[in-house]
């Protein structure tokens, strides 16, 4: 894979630099809830305030903003007071909701203007919206010299790995609600494994109709239950006799005790998605079980998803993870073999 180049180049003494992070934090009662991503955004922060940079100016979307009224629950003030908090730096100032002017979302070059003007270099360190058009990501790095953050890049070589000549066994985990969003990375990177492993309501589509051009291994057995609610009559079935009316909502033991087993004999792994409702205590054993084997496996490991990265830091595991994505739907579609439009548009290294 060949990488853009990166901010460790820049010259950025004196300068005023425009920083597209990811700053997109799920807030609660007007606080930020989940620091996580303003935390990594803070090397790619420190590296140009240590390279003597006059001003950073940093800039990102947060939610969803449809309305008038959707400003003061989107405004950037939480994550402008958090952020301040952790740089404690002056010179850090952080811009409004990019989302909050309509141009954003359609390229708007006006709008790529305002956001670079007075600037002398940007730096776009958010992986999580590369696979987005927009002014903040696609715009301003045809107006000013690009670079990528520390960030971008550290996703770009790790996922990038999983597309390159990897140790064997290489076992990918997948999970989750829904096969069609997962058809294309599984499609694109699952022939290149050695096994494919599936859990989850993605199970049940798959043992329906496998859309897949090879094999892949399904539960073996499921915890069943008797309707879709945390406390519903439970029982543990094999896959194919699902009662009626029943739902698969965790695999079962046998299945955890096979995955596990297949995952420990791995040298690279990437998981995607739950095995089940993790989210009620009830059903979350199967993923649990799945993060807890990935975080022992000695060779390399990926993991990316929010159910996912969620599961495996609730298991206390996010540590022995070598790599942790939060690319979203930006890692989905780099693991699909497509191209980046926030990537494309940084020059590579000369």
């Amino acid at each position: 894979m060949t990488l853009p180049r990166s901010v460790e180049n820049a010259d950025v003494a004196g300068s005023v630099v425009l920083v597209r992070s990811d700053l997109n934090v799920p807030l609660e009662d007007g606080r930020v809830a989940d620091d996580t991503r303003i935390r990594a955004s803070l090397p790619t922060l420190r590296l140009l305030l240590d390279g003597g940079a006059k001003e950073v100016r940093v800039c990102s979307h947060l939610g969803r903003p449809k309305t008038e009224g959707d400003r003061a629950t989107y405004s950037m003030e939480p994550v402008r007071a958090a952020l301040a908090e952790l740089i404690g730096d002056r010179r850090v100032t952080v811009l409004e909701n990019t989302r909050f002017d309509p141009g954003e979302t359609k390229n708007d070059p006006a709008f790529a203007r305002e956001l670079a003007d007075g600037c002398d270099l940007y730096v776009d360190d958010a992986f999580g919206s590369a696979h987005r058009a927009h002014s903040s990501t696609v715009g301003v790095a045809g107006l000013l010299p690009a670079y990528a953050g520390l960030l971008l890049l550290a996703e770009l070589k790790n996922l990038g790995t999983l597309l390159g000549d990897v140790e064997r066994p290489f076992v990918i985990v997948s999970g989750g609600a829904k096969v069609e969003d997962k058809v294309a990375v599984l499609e694109h990177l699952g022939g290149r494994a050695d096994e494919v492993l599936i859990g989850g309501k993605m199970a049940e589509d798959v043992r329906a109709e496998n859309p897949f051009s090879f094999d892949v291994v399904l539960p073996a057995d499921v915890v069943a239950a008797s309707a879709f609610d945390a406390g519903a009559e439970t029982r543990v079935t094999p896959f194919e006799e699902l009662p009626d009316g029943w739902l698969g909502l965790d695999v079962g033991p046998a299945t955890r005790e096979d995955f596990a087993a297949r995952i420990a004999t791995a040298r690279t792994v990437f998981w995607n998605g739950p095995m089940g409702v993790f989210e009620w205590p009830r059903f979350a054993e199967g993923t649990f079980a799945v993060a807890r084997a990935v975080a022992e496996n000695p060779g390399y490991t990926v993991v990316g998803g929010g159910d996912s990265v969620r599961a495996v830091a609730e298991a206390g595991v996010a540590e022995r993870i070598s790599w942790i994505s939060t690319g979203g739907g930006a890692s989905l579609e780099l693991l699909e073999g497509r191209e980046l439009p926030g990537v494309a548009a940084i020059p590579t290294e000369d």
